[in-house]
């Protein structure tokens, strides 16, 4: 996906605001203290299926930002997943790197950028989001002060070492994908919270920033969700983050 695509994908998520602005008008809409967990996987990796119901499960929950990243490096196995990207599979070794680990896998959760696992691990998931609970977090939150405008505002807090990336991901909250090649082959699988679309929107300091995105309608128009994460770079710990549905009605 080129970089003007990219942009006009993340925008066009934006411009779906504009259809319930009576509804968001001067408001914040804020999802809350939520600990990320992202999920790394692959339809053409017979081992992700349970762990992609788990990160369904775990969408569901108040209290975390479940996120599904599609990496491309099995597409060679018979079947391209369509949701495959070179961003996701660069964020994997981002965090493989900070993790040092010898090479990245199929199915991984990372959960608030500090702690990995195999992705269908439900216990060590569920304890190290129960660890993640307890730590403090930096507010983030997304208004709607007018029809053409949304503002993601980051809170002041301790000064990092280096400033931080803020970073959104428009995401598809519901995919059903029938799989017809592959190590899948002939299997019906449910995705959840599925990024389409990366774009880091600026740098915070420490200093509140206010970050001000243009709300223009430019036809691409599919994604339902959008996720702000403000974390250390490369692969590090997540500071905070929000999230708003805009399929909301």
């Amino acid at each position: 996906m080129t970089d003007t695509i990219r942009r006009f994908v993340l925008v066009a998520a934006f411009a779906a605001v504009t259809g319930f602005g009576t509804l968001f008008a001067g408001a914040a809409y804020a999802a809350g203290d939520k600990v990320v967990v992202e999920l790394f996987t692959s339809q053409g990796c017979s081992s992700c299926p349970p762990a992609d119901r788990f990160l369904g499960e775990l969408a569901k929950r108040d209290d975390v930002l479940a996120l599904s990243f599609h990496v491309d490096y099995w597409n060679y196995l018979g079947w391209k997943d369509p949701f495959s990207s070179t961003e996701s599979t660069r964020r994997q070794r981002n965090y493989g790197g900070a993790f040092k680990l010898r090479y990245i896998y199929t199915p991984q959760m990372v959960v608030s950028g500090t702690h990995q696992s195999v992705g269908s691990g439900r216990g060590k998931i569920l304890n190290a989001i129960e660890r993640a609970r307890k730590e403090q977090r930096l507010p983030v939150k997304i208004s709607h002060p007018d029809k053409d405008t949304a503002l993601v505002t980051v809170a002041a807090g301790p000064k990092p070492d280096s400033p931080a990336t803020i970073w959104l991901f428009a995401y598809d909250k519901e995919h059903l994908t029938d799989i017809r090649r592959g190590e899948n082959e002939g299997r019906k699988i449910a995705y959840s919270n599925v990024v389409r679309a990366h774009r880091r929107i600026g740098e915070w300091d420490g200093k509140e920033l206010k970050i001000k995105l243009p709300v223009k309608m430019m036809g691409l128009d599919k994604q339902d969700g959008c996720a702000i994460v403000v974390q250390h770079e490369l692969g590090g710990p997540i500071l905070g983050s929000t999230s708003f549905d805009l399929a909301a009605k």
